[in-house]
């Protein structure tokens, strides 16, 4: 969907940031979630003061927070900087950071929203293929994005959003398809109009 269809409310709905206005949500064991950037680190903490504070809200003990972090250092790829706090990062080490914490969590349910792309292309390509392997053990990944081609070739299942309301689901050819021409249409119809005159 556009900005603004509701995408990242509803994501912030399934991962408990906030409540529905009606109705129900449910979801099935253990969510972790990349939101937009800053949400879940406190900027005024280093990156590695983060990673125990993002453990304890994952309700893990010290001892596996600590088991965790140098496989997250080592997937951040951000060297000392771990130890300055992150507001002085870059958004590309902040996504760096907050995406190894993430997938560090052993989800069952990994939502993205749109984080992805401030990462330089080697990142990129290395959280897709971490994604991958995650879909191939079973995580549901819930993945927003404006990029019909990321959506194609990593999803098997799409959502399009308009102004709060699903308008389709099915196929990430198919949604894409339509959501793309309803995308261009008013391009189309100036165009078609300018040629008239």
């Amino acid at each position: 969907g556009r900005n603004g269809s509701g995408k990242s409310t509803l994501l912030k709905i399934l991962t408990g940031v906030l409540s529905p206005t009606f109705g129900t949500v449910r979801v099935t064991g253990r969510v972790s979630a990349l939101l937009e950037l800053g949400a879940g680190f406190n900027p005024e903490f280093t990156g590695m003061e983060n990673l125990y504070m993002q453990g304890t809200i994952m309700g893990y003990t010290r001892g596996e927070t600590e088991s965790r972090i140098p496989g997250i250092l080592a997937f951040a790829d951000i060297g000392d900087f771990v130890r300055q706090p992150v507001k002085h990062y870059s958004s590309g080490m902040f996504v760096r950071l907050a995406f190894a914490c993430a997938i560090s969590a052993d989800p069952d349910v990994l939502i993205v929203d749109e984080a992805l792309s401030v990462g330089d292309a080697a990142f990129q390509v290395k959280c897709m293929s971490r994604m991958k392997g995650l879909q191939q053990q079973g995580t549901t990944i819930m993945l927003v994005t404006h990029d019909v081609n990321t959506v194609r070739s990593s999803c098997s299942r799409a959502l399009w959003v308009r102004n709060g309301i699903l308008e389709m689901d099915g196929s990430p050819r198919d949604v894409t398809a339509r959501y793309m021409e309803d995308l261009f249409a008013p391009e189309k119809s100036k165009a078609a109009h300018s040629s008239e005159a």
